[in-house]
C-alpha cells in the first residue's frame, strides 16, 4: 500500500445518506450524534476489526487489557458532552441532588506511584530526598500555573472560551524555553513536567508549546506543591481493557451499519452527493458507497490522501501537523512481582530516569480494579513516546516512526524489561507473554505556532471565532471532517 497501488474498479455499489470514513471515537461520536437526531441511514467504515481507533482492547491469557487510551479523567462542567454520554452509560447519575459517579469505575486508591532513588514513593512528583532548591522550583512553578488560571480560562475542551493574550503568548514558544525565561531549571521539576508533557501529548517540554504544557495543569488540578496538596485526587475512570469499555458501548447500537476491516481508498464531492471507496479485507474486493455527504473521521493526513481534490488548507494542515508514534506492550506476569520498599502496588507506576526522553512512560495494571484478596496473574500495560526521537536529516516525528518500524519484537523485549528490572529484579523470570502494538501516528503533538497567521485552523475564509463558534463545522463541499487532530 506504499508504492503505486492500481486498484480495481469497484464491483458492487451501495446506496447510503451519510459515510463515516472512521471508526475511532471521533467516528463512533459522529454516528452517536446522527443517531439522536434521528437520522438511522448511515454506515461507519473502519479499517481494524473492531471499532475503536486508539481506544480499542485487548485479551491475553484471558485477562482484558488497554492497546492504547486507558481512563477518562472525570470531565467538567466546559465539557457537558461528555458528561451527557456519561449519564447515557450508566456511568454518572444524579443521587440526592448531587451528581455522583459508579464506584466500580472509579480509578482505586493507591493510583499512582513513582520509583526514585531506589524506592518507590507515593504519587509522581520527585519527592524522596530532594533539596530545598527543588521544593523552591515546585513552589515558584505552582506560583506560575497559579497566576495563568487567575489571567484567563483555561477550559477542556479549549474552544469552549475565546483565547486570551497569555494563550496566544504561550502558545508561540516550547515549554522547555517557558522554563528557562522563568528560571526554572531544576532536573527533577523538568522531569516531572517533562514526563507529564510525553504522558498526554506523546513528546516532552523542548517539544511541546508552552500552552500546552501550561494547559495540562491550569485547565485541571492546577500544581499541588508538597506540604500543601489537599486529600482529593484528580478522580478519573478506568477499566482493565482501558477505553474500548467506552467504544465497545458506543460501537454496539449500529449494528450492521458498523463495517470493519474497510481501507477507505477514496472520497470524492460529486454534484448531488459523494462517493466513497473502500476495499474489503475479507473479500479483496473494491465496493463503492453513494451517499449524500461524508463525514471522514481520520487523522488530517489521511483525510489528505484519500479525499480526491483536496482542498489547498486542508493539504497544509497535513504538513503542518506533527505526530507522536507511541509503542504499547501488554506485558503477562503468572504471579506478582517482587516488590522494592515503599509504597504499594499502585494503577500506574512510573520509574524515574533523568537522562532518557525516550525511556519509558511506566505502566498500568490492567486488574488493578480487581478486588481479589489474593493477587495473582495479571496484564502490565507499558508505554512509550517517541515524539522526541531524532535522527539527522529526519522531521519531527518521523525518526520515532522509523525507529518503530525498524527495530524488532526481540529489540523491544529486552529493552522493556531491563527497564523494568530496576524495581522488579525478578520481572523476566515471571513474563509469560509480551504483546507489543505500533502507532506510528498516534496523536498530534501540540507544537508551538503563531496564533495569528499560519494556524492549523485556516480554512479558505475562515477564521479561528468561526471554529470556536457551535455554529461552525469544518467542511469542504460534501464532506466534513470530525477528528481530535483538528483540535489545534
Amino acid at each position: 500500500m506504499r508504492g503505486d497501488t492500481r486498484w480495481p474498479l469497484p464491483s458492487v455499489t451501495h446506496q447510503t445518506e451519510v459515510v463515516i470514513a472512521g471508526g475511532g471515537v471521533a467516528g463512533l461520536a459522529a454516528a452517536r450524534a446522527l443517531g439522536q437526531k434521528g437520522r438511522e441511514d448511515f454506515v461507519l467504515l473502519e479499517l481494524e476489526d473492531e471499532a475503536g481507533g486508539n481506544s480499542r482492547g485487548g485479551l491475553i491469557e484471558g485477562v482484558p487489557c488497554p492497546l492504547a487510551a486507558h481512563y477518562l479523567p472525570l470531565p467538567g462542567d466546559d465539557a457537558p458532552e461528555v458528561q451527557d454520554l456519561l449519564e447515557e452509560l450508566g456511568l454518572r447519575q444524579r443521587v440526592a441532588g448531587r451528581w455522583t459517579y459508579d464506584d466500580r469505575h472509579l480509578c482505586h486508591s493507591p493510583q499512582e506511584r513513582l520509583f526514585f532513588n531506589g524506592h518507590w514513593q507515593d504519587g509522581l512528583l520527585p519527592l524522596q530526598g530532594v533539596g530545598q532548591d527543588t521544593l523552591n522550583a515546585y513552589q515558584k512553578f505552582a506560583q506560575l500555573v497559579t497566576q495563568a488560571r487567575a489571567q484567563a480560562r483555561w477550559s477542556i475542551p479549549a474552544s469552549k472560551h475565546p483565547l486570551a493574550h497569555i494563550h496566544k503568548a504561550l502558545a508561540a514558544i516550547t515549554f522547555a524555553a517557558y522554563l528557562d525565561q522563568k528560571g526554572l531549571t531544576d532536573t527533577h521539576l523538568r522531569w516531572y513536567l517533562d514526563y507529564c508533557c510525553r504522558d498526554d501529548y506523546g513528546a516532552g517540554i523542548a517539544t511541546v508549546s508552552a500552552w500546552a504544557g501550561i494547559h495540562y495543569f491550569a485547565s485541571r488540578h492546577g500544581f499541588a506543591v508538597p506540604g500543601h496538596e489537599t486529600n482529593e485526587r484528580e478522580g478519573l475512570l478506568t477499566w482493565p481493557e482501558g477505553n474500548a469499555w467506552l467504544t465497545r458501548r458506543l460501537a454496539t447500537p449500529l449494528g450492521s451499519r458498523l463495517h470493519c476491516g474497510q481501507v477507505v481508498l477514496r472520497i470524492a464531492s460529486l454534484k448531488h452527493g459523494v462517493e466513497v471507496d473502500a476495499l474489503n479485507t475479507r473479500t479483496q474486493a473494491v465496493e463503492r458507497w453513494q451517499a449524500r455527504r461524508a463525514i471522514v473521521a481520520l487523522p488530517v493526513f489521511v483525510a489528505a490522501r484519500v479525499l480526491e481534490n483536496p482542498p489547498d488548507w486542508l493539504l497544509q494542515a497535513a504538513a503542518r501537523t506533527v505526530y507522536a508514534p507511541w509503542l504499547v506492550a501488554n506485558i503477562h506476569i503468572r504471579s506478582p512481582l517482587q516488590d522494592r520498599p515503599g509504597a504499594p502496588p499502585s494503577w500506574d507506576s512510573v520509574i524515574y530516569d533523568s537522562q532518557a526522553t525516550t525511556a519509558g512512560l511506566g505502566y498500568v495494571d490492567a486488574l488493578h480494579q480487581n478486588l481479589q484478596s489474593v493477587p495473582g496473574a495479571t496484564v502490565l500495560t507499558h508505554y512509550r513516546a517517541l515524539g522526541d526521537h531524532k535522527a539527522p536529516g529526519m522531521a519531527p516525528g518521523a525518526a520515532g516512526r522509523q525507529l518503530l518500524l525498524s527495530q524488532s519484537w526481540q529489540h523491544w523485549r529486552d529493552t522493556i524489561l531491563a527497564e523494568l528490572a530496576q524495581p522488579h529484579p525478578d520481572m523476566a523470570a515471571k513474563v509469560t507473554r509480551i504483546d507489543i502494538t505500533r502507532y506510528g501516528h498516534a496523536m498530534a503533538v501540540p507544537i508551538p505556532y503563531s496564533l495569528d497567521e499560519n494556524r492549523l485552523w485556516r480554512t479558505d475564509q475562515k477564521d479561528l471565532s468561526l471554529l470556536q463558534s457551535k455554529q461552525f463545522a469544518l467542511s469542504h463541499e460534501r464532506v466534513r471532517f470530525a477528528h481530535s487532530d483538528w483540535a489545534g
